[in-house]
């Protein structure tokens, strides 16, 4: 990890007695040893205006005092360092992943739950929801009888962030009806209900789902395997050492011949790339043995 933040200035006009350059460098090795997370030198006005705010709350007046308050509190550890990350995304984000969900994914799931297997799909970084929802929707399909059906079987789907504020906008399922023109049609028609400019998800879409906080560097609670994970530019704001385990990881978490989604400008390397066989433009299966 590149730490030039040490002689960086952090911004003009704000006082170093209550934000300097050593606290600058501070914040990025707790970023980086608690999610991953790196920080270059460029980033000091970010974290200046991400932490600002919490600091004034906090009571604790500088950053330095509040660094040491956070420390020893891990909930707010968690909600400070969230508020680093950038919670970006959109509706059907990258539509080649969704097509192929709908047409190789969908299919082997609603198979596997016909004949009395469970399912199981994570959104790994899932920010404020839109990849959630699409997916929900996709999965779902376009005929709401068949999707209900779908729904009451043994599918479920957790969603996790480390940014409770994103999760927060994430579970409440509602967003302005042109963020959501972006799904199809016949996708979006039967799992939104749309009232006073806004589209909320439905009660069947809305129960599939289980929103929870997750630090993807830290351990994870989940009990058993996934058929699919969704992990979608999250990675672009670690190292690589960094994304090689977490990819590693990610295969150890699939079942055998599951998917991984990733973003458009991220690969997998490392030593799970012998498990990770690509089948599409940033689309992996693991392998069967």
């Amino acid at each position: 990890m590149s730490l030039a933040a040490a002689t960086a200035e952090p911004m003009p006009g704000i006082s170093p007695d209550i934000y300097s350059a050593a606290d600058f460098k501070t914040v990025s090795e707790l970023a980086y040893s608690s999610a991953g997370i790196v920080l270059e030198s460029g980033k000091a006005m970010l974290v200046y205006s991400r932490w600002a705010p919490l600091v004034r709350e906090s009571g604790c007046g500088t950053f330095a005092a509040y660094i040491d308050h956070i420390r020893n509190n891990p909930a707010e550890q968690t909600r400070a360092i969230g508020a680093l990350t950038t919670n970006h995304t959109f509706f059907y984000r990258e539509p080649h992943h969704f097509e192929h969900f709908a047409q190789t994914t969908r299919p082997k799931l609603l198979k596997q739950v016909q004949g009395g297997q469970p399912a199981r799909l994570w959104s790994a970084g899932c920010s404020s929801g839109e990849e959630t929802w699409s997916i929900v929707m996709t999965l779902l399909g376009e005929e709401k009888a068949t999707g209900r059906r779908i729904a009451g079987s043994d599918i479920r789907f957790l969603a996790s962030d480390i940014a409770q504020h994103a999760l927060k906008k994430a579970s409440a399922a509602t967003y302005p009806v042109e963020d959501i023109e972006a799904v199809p049609a016949q996708l979006r028609q039967p799992w939104t209900k749309v009232s006073s400019g806004m589209a909320t998800l439905d009660e069947t879409a809305r129960g599939l789902v289980r929103f929870r906080t997750l630090n993807l560097h830290g351990q994870w609670p989940m009990k058993g395997q996934f058929d699919v994970i969704f992990c979608r530019n999250v990675m672009i704001y670690f190292d690589t050492p960094t994304k090689e385990r977490l990819i590693s990881r990610f295969a150890e978490a699939l079942v055998p011949g599951g998917f991984l989604y990733i973003g458009h400008s991220e690969r997998v390397t490392g030593p799970a790339a012998a498990q990770l066989q690509p089948v599409g433009p940033t689309i992996y299966q693991r392998s069967a043995a």
